[in-house]
């Protein structure tokens, strides 16, 4: 079945204005472009205002708790590793309650792909400061300034391994669309850190401030290697007066999958089960 004009569907409850809006057409358009029909596809979010984005596509989609959304993205990729896994969720909830499961993806490295809506503050809840919110960031939370070292999730990722790490910016459409399906095809881990402005709690990382700074690594910087682990490192720290947007770090590896022999030939769902065996093993739970 074609997929095209199928993902557009649901009406959506963001303030006017959030960058939320250009990431949800943003990836209904890179999945419609990628002609995966919809059943091949799986959208999962944990809580926030980014993790909405399920709700709003006519796909597969699974809503987890509060910082959970890799671990059932994970179990649904490993239980059936011929579906497009693609978890949307924001900084506060992949960094902050969800940081640990972040961290420990990133190590497995299972074929999913990771798309971070970054507007440096809790959105959902009312404007807290988040783990990317900058140093001395004031908001009704924190009214004397942020004192937390900020995270830096590219230098986080690229330092623990990660396969593909890139950086897009809700003003940059057709890029964002490009880094999309680079990140839904790579065959590993992607983790992709969308920065995006939230009109109602952020007032100092606004669609202005994102638009002085950013560049792309592929037009202002001459031949950038992303294969090359040191200058990623050098671009991921780069953050104030000029942030790169583009594909940071890019190493070719085994996911996950790759190092079970029994899941080369068919889906972990299409293995026949001992019923009897798995009765007597359930009979211990009840």
């Amino acid at each position: 079945m074609s997929c095209v004009h199928k993902y557009k569907q649901y009406e959506t409850a963001w303030c006017p204005g959030c960058g939320n809006f250009p990431i949800l057409d943003a990836l209904q358009e890179t999945l419609e472009s990628l002609a995966i029909p919809q059943h091949q596809v799986v959208i999962v979010g944990g809580i926030g205002q980014a993790a909405k984005t399920p709700q709003y596509i006519n796909a597969n989609s699974f809503e987890s708790l509060h910082g959970r959304a890799l671990p059932p993205a994970t179990a649904i990729k490993m239980a059936n590793q011929n579906l497009k896994v693609i978890v949307n969720t924001g900084d506060g909830d992949s960094y902050g309650e969800g940081g640990n499961h972040f961290i420990h993806n990133i190590r497995r490295n299972i074929d999913i792909t990771h798309f971070v809506h970054d507007n440096q503050i809790y959105g959902l809840t009312k404007g807290q400061s988040s783990p990317t919110s900058d140093l001395g960031h004031v908001t009704d939370f924190t009214p004397k300034g942020v004192i937390n070292q900020p995270l830096n999730p590219l230098v986080t990722a690229i330092s623990l391994g990660a396969g593909f790490v890139a950086r897009c910016f809700t003003g940059e459409k057709e890029h964002l669309v490009e880094i999309m399906k680079h990140a839904i095809e790579y065959k590993g881990y992607a983790l992709v850190d969308i920065l995006q402005p939230c009109v109602s709690f952020n007032k100092i990382n606004t669609f202005g401030w994102y638009k002085k700074r950013v560049y792309r690594l592929d037009k202002e910087t001459a031949k950038y290697d992303p294969t090359n682990k040191m200058s990623a490192l050098e671009k991921a720290y780069e953050w104030g007066d000029k942030i790169p947007l583009g594909i940071l770090y890019y190493e070719e590896k085994k996911s996950y999958l790759d190092h079970f022999e029994f899941l080369k030939d068919h889906a972990l769902i299409e293995t026949s089960h001992q019923k009897e065996m798995i009765k007597t093993f359930m009979k211990e739970f009840q």
